[in-house]
């Protein structure tokens, strides 16, 4: 929010478009030797050193192909910023592995607790270098320092607070196993970063940095949800899932539950952004963001529709069917990134209607394997989906009649958000209550929990 406000749409964009280039290198930082470390069965010293190696190897060889292709990207995009902004990431990729190891470590022992303190420390960090840099007129690269940083203080506080006792010493036996595993998770992040990244990629070249900014403000703001529920609920599901299949658990009711948790808040959230994108925007970024408020609302429809694909993600790895998932990646991304190409060519309001189509296409194959693999009914299924459709409509009643009262684009938007969240966030308890949503179980759960548990 501030960081929108200290920087121009420009050097958003020239940030926004080196990320995306890197975020293809990214999906090789550990080949998923971090998944594979949770997911195994039976987790021997000879694996875990594996791990290690494959982590340290990847990050140290990514850093120096990073350094060797700063000039030529600077160079394509005629952007000097990015030379310096890809120096100061290809130093954030060496010393990524001393945190991922220890992390993958607590995953699959769920210590969730500690990976939230760690994560928490992490945020502030780089919440207090991205806005103190940018304040004192650093420009792009202040996003880029904060990166580095948050990973320095993520390895300190896991060394401070978790203190692993971790085989570190390298080897070369068993990382053949590893990277068979690893690989195919790895195909499945570089297909979902090419599908995401994709727009910015050809906002960048096709229109200007400009156009590319304020797209990445309207997708930064949508993929909140992701930021703040998705990443918490993976980092839970995976070994949870992993511990289940372990134990030769069924666990098909299990994805239910987490479907209506994930449906019921996220399908809320996106119709609460899809109809107060304006006031949201102007008062999260400020008025330089204008642009982006209609590709907001496109782009919030898309995700709510492919909310249900990023719940059957999870479970399926952790039943071990890389391949299955692979192959519905690849068909995924190819639609994300032709939607995408013949949007960026036109506007921004198409390309995010493109999108659209895209995510109502892959969330049909994403629920045929996850049927086929988990075997939940779908009687179960049109259930949850209708109960996490009420709070939806629950959430936006009192908005959608606060916006056709003040106007659509009202200027008054302190009085709109002040009047519509509270509103909406009334009108979604209520639904959840009335209808005994899972989100309802879980807040009495909070709410009458006595002693520790």
């Amino acid at each position: 929010m501030v960081v929108a406000r200290l920087l121009t749409p420009s050097e958003i964009g020239v940030y926004s478009v080196t990320m995306v280039l890197l975020g293809f290198v990214a999906t090789f930082r550990d080949l998923g030797a971090g998944q594979y470390l949770v997911q195994q069965k039976e987790l021997t010293p000879e694996r875990i050193r594996a791990t290690w190696s494959v982590q340290l190897g990847l990050g140290l060889f990514i850093a120096l192909l990073i350094l060797a292709s700063a000039i030529p990207a600077a160079t394509f995009y005629n952007e000097p910023r990015m030379l310096d902004i890809m120096l100061v990431l290809a130093l954030n990729f060496a010393i990524t592995p001393f945190l991922a190891f220890p992390y993958a470590w607590l995953a699959r022992d769920m210590r969730f607790g500690t990976i939230a303190i760690i994560r928490f420390v992490g945020s502030v960090v780089h919440a207090g270098a991205s806005i103190g840099l940018a304040w004192s007129g650093h420009g792009p690269i202040s996003l880029a320092w904060a990166n580095a940083l948050t990973t320095l203080s993520g390895i300190l506080a896991v060394w401070l607070i978790a203190r692993p006792s971790m085989h570190w010493k390298p080897t070369l036996k068993g990382i053949a196993e590893v990277v068979s595993f690893g690989g195919k998770l790895t195909l499945n992040s570089l297909m979902n970063t090419l599908a995401m990244g994709a727009p910015e990629l050809f906002l960048g070249k096709l229109q200007t940095m400009s156009a590319a900014g304020q797209f990445s403000r309207a997708l930064g703001l949508v993929t909140m949800f992701q930021r703040l529920v998705m990443d918490a609920v993976n980092a839970v599901a995976l070994p949870y899932f992993a511990k289940q299949f372990r134990e030769s658990r069924d666990f098909a009711d299990s994805f239910i539950v987490a479907m209506e948790l994930v449906t019921g808040l996220g399908w809320a959230f996106f119709s609460g952004i899809c109809v107060l994108a304006y006031p949201a925007i102007h008062i999260l970024y400020g008025d330089q963001w204008g642009d982006a408020v209609n590709p907001t609302r496109w782009l919030a429809l898309a995700y709510a529709i492919g909310i249900p694909s990023a719940v059957c993600y999870t479970p399926l790895i952790a039943i071990g069917a890389a391949t299955d998932t692979l192959k519905i990646t690849v068909v995924a991304t190819l639609l994300y990134v032709a939607a995408t190409f013949a949007g960026a060519a036109l506007d921004l309001v198409s390309l995010s209607q493109l999108l659209v189509v895209a995510a109502s296409i892959s969330v049909c194959l994403w629920l045929r394997m996850a049927k086929k693999r988990i075997g939940f009914p779908l009687k179960a299924l049109f259930h949850c989906w209708l109960k996490s459709l009420w709070l939806a409509i629950g959430a936006i009643a009192v908005p959608m009649a606060t916006m056709m009262q003040m106007g659509w684009r009202s200027p008054d938007v302190l009085t709109t958000t002040c009047i519509s969240v509270p509103g909406g966030a009334i009108g979604f308890l209520l639904a959840a209550y009335v209808t005994k949503h899972q989100v309802w179980n879980e807040i009495s759960k909070v709410i009458y929990r006595r002693g520790p548990t």
